[in-house]
């Protein structure tokens, strides 16, 4: 059976449209009403298809763009694409999902935390903030802790939204993953207050630093 061209697959996007969908998204500054459940049942019936992914990017469309990155090879792209992709990621979820999937499996993923980190674009250093607290945690070896703390503290209080959110996960990873650092992460949380009021569901972790990083140091120990 052939592989499907982009206008099927536009088609199948388009009937996956809800309403409901659309509204929940939007309520979190993402444009499209795509079941994200039933977005990643149809890329696991496509399998990778790169040549696909890339005409889907195209179409400068949240769905598609979406599909593309879960159909998409990480190695399919270079490090000048990755860098026009993200600058051209409208919504958060595209710009996430293209962070998570795509960039932190690529070998110029390093290159690029650095080239971005202190990017003038809030919404691109909020990206290398992002690799930065995935290195934090899962690769620390070459971090400054110390150094990205004070840079924390100086910023984050001011900081546009998707950047704050961004350097508050870095701040709570220090704090979780560094017993050595804990003590001034949360300092630096407590003074500042970033997040502290954010509205957090039943059952889930506050975003606040401090909270965030007993209740994780908590489980660990526990």
């Amino acid at each position: 059976m052939p592989d499907p061209t982009l206008n099927e697959v536009i088609a199948e996007l388009s009937a996956l449209e809800d309403p409901k969908a659309r509204a929940v998204n939007e309520r979190h500054g993402d444009d499209h009403g795509v079941n994200l459940t039933k977005l990643r049942a149809l890329a696991k019936s496509l399998g990778p298809q790169p040549d696909l992914a890339r005409q889907l990017w195209k179409t400068d469309d949240s769905a598609a763009r979406l599909l593309a990155l879960l159909i998409a090879r990480p190695k399919q792209f270079d490090r000048a694409d990755l860098d026009a992709m993200l600058r051209e990621s409208r919504t958060p979820k595209v710009h996430d999902w293209l962070v998570n999937y795509i960039v932190r499996k690529h070998p110029n993923a390093e290159d690029l935390r650095l080239a971005w980190i202190d990017d003038p674009d809030p919404v691109v250093a909020s990206a290398g903030w992002a690799l930065t607290a995935d290195r934090v945690t899962k690769r620390p070896q070459g971090l400054d802790l110390a150094a990205l703390l004070d840079v924390i503290e100086a910023r984050m209080k001011d900081a546009p939204d998707r950047l704050q959110w961004a350097m508050n996960t870095g701040l709570a990873h220090i704090g979780i993953a560094h017993p050595e650092y804990r003590s001034r992460a949360i300092d630096i949380g407590e003074r500042l207050r970033v997040l502290e009021d954010y509205p957090t569901p039943p059952g889930c972790t506050s975003p606040f630093a401090p909270t965030w990083i007993a209740e994780m140091v908590r489980r660990q120990q526990g």
